[in-house]
């Protein structure tokens, strides 16, 4: 390989190896025909291949979609989501990709964080084993992974501009372990710098971070990728490690590459090591060689299997008063409520949304499973969407003798309708980006303007909600009733920030009412990405609350689906605080006041408030988001189908203002200081004694487990010697189960101040009634050490050390002290 990639950089001209450094388009890099370098395709990820349509780039590709990163890992079981990798690495290579951008390994650090759901968890040795996981999985296709975003992008808030302030011993302890395990244990192809400043350098740039850690310490081999338009500068960029910037076309390393190396200022060197390490990707992947091409992309029943079956293990049984789960066979009436029973929340938003081949609610799959067994009674409850409802064809016609559904679309090549179109077409969906490609190929160039023109046919007499978001300038029109507009107004460079503009108005059933939708490309649009979100409330019952508190009334048990989706928590803004939409934490008060059997299920990436509820309810099930299968996993929770297993991957703190970030985010002078240190998380409320509404690693099952005869070997260890732990799980239930054996270390005397406990290991097993596992564990000096800020190294200080293992980080069921001698 090597002999290869030295004869290709001999063959190349200077100019070449500079196209090669930059990318050709949003998700492809340059080829070089005359060598035979074909075009690298990359695509998002993590928890799904996301991917463009090789004929039309504003088009998605469905894909299967697996549980998000918190609910993979909350599954804790690394096995399990390795061969989830495996199965996305298999479905970006038949999709034509050689690169999937992910896993997202970044830390939780705030419970607010807006992609907190596409990463692990607040802690990095959980978070670590998940990354090398999942990589192992990826990469065992002949897929590259490319770890993201290194390093310290632990908030959406100001992301592109804030610089990430904190110690090295917080960033070796808690922000770097994800990388290093990536590079090092799992052989990761690519990395993925940050947007964000660290201690007021760009990741870009950072010479410190990309070359004298990534690369020179930990060893890395691949090429450092920017994170698209994450590239500020030309010399320091290149100067500092990073080898390819995207997308393309070239903002920093084109021309102004070429330039920098002919007047001497980057050395060619370092662009041939920029170049060897893009080749050395190709090569790997077998891009080189041509053989990532298009294959299979029909929904693989094997995938939709694993889909389930990590969607069961992910979701997690927080409280089971009663033993009112599982749902007993004597039930006879269920009242299925709240506005995601029959809206299936499974996943949030952002590069990572997958297009699913199919989702599942839960009210589909709990019809499905009970048949006719039990009455099963409906209500919404409340809404849940922050935008309105996305419009549909179903209730448009493109003529006025309802003939077909949709809107006619017409297309020109100017931002002022001028002119013949240069196509016309039926268009049935109203939601789109168009990111450095136009909406139709006929058009060339980045300014454009659509016209839709038809009919509106109100399904009921009411008040209709028109929702308008448009990056670019849009109107809306109901036969000649100006009703929503943003014409005029300043654009914003946040895609996701886009405000909706929204009206109220009455319509009436039987009348077809004719709509028209404008929107234009904006003169001098500071954002490369251009799109239209066009939205309807059909009428809505003053009601909705009181239905549903007389449906759980005659009920045996009231099962209330609430949580946030893809509008609460996505990439691009944090949320604006812990609680659940006002509406639904008043629904879940009202229907526990009449059911005392009432079952709360929570679809959300990250921990929300329930103190206002949680002592009024027998029973909570976090689903997270469990990806395309989310209403057969919870179907099969509830009715005892599938024995919960998974395990918190985050504290939930009874209140926001308990958490350790509370104090130092979001930023103040575009600087958010890591004031908490190595506190983070489950380490913070241990330190501060400050009791969680549920604990790290907390998760309930349908069976017991004892734990019996610790026993570590030897009590007194010296430097470099392992340390082997076992311990003894029975089950001491009447149902097959499965436990996460959780190990934590605690330093009872430290020169510097260190969390009263830290997880070092775990291991998930599956065990019968009455079977008993012995679990081992061996540990080493690595396990005990701390990064010493003086030294500026790991060190293990002899003394007295205790292993606590148990079922969560505050459920220890045994403990042992031993000694590290000098």
């Amino acid at each position: 390989m090597e002999k290869r990639i030295a004869r290709l950089l001999k063959e190349m001209t200077l100019e070449e190896k500079v196209s090669l450094v930059s990318g050709k388009d949003f998700w492809h890099t340059q080829n070089i025909d005359r060598l035979g370098i074909p075009s690298m395709k990359m695509t998002d990820g993590p928890y799904g291949c996301r991917t463009a349509s090789h004929l039309d780039p504003n088009e998605t590709l469905p894909a299967t979609c697996f549980p998000t990163g918190v609910g993979l890992a909350a599954t804790w079981n690394t096995e399990l989501v390795e061969k989830v990798g495996a199965a996305i690495g298999r479905e970006t290579r038949e999709r034509g990709c050689s690169i999937i951008l992910g896993p997202c390994v970044n830390i939780h650090r705030i419970p607010l964080g807006g992609r907190n759901f596409e990463s692990y968890s607040e802690d990095p040795y959980l978070s670590s084993r998940i990354t090398v996981a999942f990589i192992r999985g990826v990469q065992s296709q002949g897929t590259a992974a490319c770890v993201k975003h290194f390093a310290l992008n632990n908030q959406e808030h100001r992301r592109m501009t804030v610089s990430s302030e904190a110690w090295e011993r917080t960033m070796r302890e808690i922000y770097f372990p994800s990388f290093e395990k990536a590079v090092k244990e799992a052989g990761v192809l690519a990395v993925m710098c940050s947007y964000n400043k660290i201690n007021g350098i760009y990741s870009s740039e950072n010479r410190w971070l990309l070359t004298d850690i990534l690369k020179k310490e930990w060893g890395f081999e691949g090429p450092v990728i920017s994170d698209w338009f994450a590239t500020h500068s030309t010399v320091p960029a290149a100067s500092s490690g990073l080898d390819l910037e995207m997308p393309g076309p070239a903002l920093r390393f084109g021309n102004e590459l070429f330039e920098a190396v002919k007047r001497g200022d980057v050395p060619e060197e370092t662009v041939n090591e920029m170049v060897r390490r893009i080749l050395f990707v190709m090569v790997k992947t077998g891009t080189i060689d041509g053989s990532v091409k298009l294959g299979n992309l029909k929904s693989n029943p094997a995938h939709e299997r694993l889909a389930l079956e990590a969607a069961g293990e992910s979701i997690v049984l927080l409280k089971n008063e009663r033993n009112v789960l599982p749902i007993k066979k004597s039930i006879r009436s269920i009242a299925i409520i709240g506005p995601l029973a029959a809206r299936a929340a499974v996943q949030g938003g952002g590069s990572a949304q997958v297009e699913p081949y199919y989702t599942v609610s839960p009210l589909e799959a709990l019809k499905k499973k009970l048949d006719d067994k039990v009455k099963i009674t409906y209500e919404p409850g409340c809404l849940s969407n922050v935008y309105t409802s996305l419009l549909t064809a179903d209730y448009l016609t493109p003529s006025a003798d309802e003939k077909g559904n949709g809107l006619l679309g017409e297309y020109f090549g100017n931002n002022s309708f001028s002119g013949k179109p240069l196509i016309t077409k039926i268009d049935k969906k109203f939601k789109a980006h168009w990111i450095l490609a136009p909406p139709v190929p006929e058009i060339k160039g980045n300014t454009y303007s659509i016209r839709w023109t038809g009919f509106f046919n109100p399904p009921e007499t009411g008040k209709y909600k028109f929702g308008l978001a448009a990056i670019g300038w849009a109107r809306l029109y109901i036969g000649e009733k100006l009703v929503c507009t943003n014409w005029g107004e300043k654009i914003s460079t946040e895609v996701s920030m886009v405000e909706e503009k929204t009206a109220e108005i009455r319509l009436r059933s039987g009348k077809s009412y004719p709509i028209k939708i404008e929107y234009v490309t904006a003169p001098s649009m500071p954002s490369p990405v251009r799109g239209i979100r066009i939205g309807v409330d059909l009428p809505v019952p003053p009601d909705l609350q009181k239905r549903a508190v007389e449906a759980a009334v005659s009920a045996d048990i009231a099962i209330i689906f609430a949580g946030l989706t893809d509008e609460y928590e996505s990439e691009g803004f944090d949320r604006k605080n812990m609680d659940l939409p006002e509406e639904q934490a008043q629904l879940i008060q009202k229907v526990a006041e009449v059911n005392p059997n009432t079952i709360v299920v929570l679809n959300n990436g990250s921990p929300v408030t329930m103190k206002p509820w949680i002592d009024n309810v027998p029973a909570v099930v976090e689903a997270f988001f469990p990806g395309q299968e989310c209403g057969n996993a919870l179907a099969c929770i509830l009715l005892g189908e599938i024995n919960p297993s998974g395990k918190l991957p985050d504290t939930f703190p009874v209140r926001y203002e308990d958490n350790p970030s509370f104090l130092n985010y979001p930023d103040e002078a575009d600087k958010v200081l890591y004031g908490e240190g190595v506190f983070v998380g489950y380490r913070y409320y241990d330190a501060k004694k400050i009791e969680p509404l549920f604990p790290f690693g907390h998760g309930l099952s349908y069976t017991t487990f004892k734990y019996s005869n610790l026993n570590i070997n030897p009590l007194k260890v010296k430097k470099n010697e392992k340390i082997n732990v076992s311990i003894e799980i029975i089950n001491t239930g009447r149902r097959y189960g499965k436990e996460v054996v959780q190990l934590y270390v605690s330093d009872l005397a430290s020169k510097v101040a260190r969390p009263p406990r830290e997880l070092k290991a775990f291991t998930k097993i599956g065990l019968e009634p009455g079977e008993t596992k012995t679990v081992s564990f061996i540990l080493d000096e690595q396990t005990l050490s701390f990064w010493d800020m003086e030294s500026g190294g790991w060190v293990a200080e002899p003394g007295e050390f205790e292993i606590l293992v148990g079922s969560s980080s505050r459920d220890i069921r045994a403990k042992k002290k031993f000694e590290l001698v000098s």
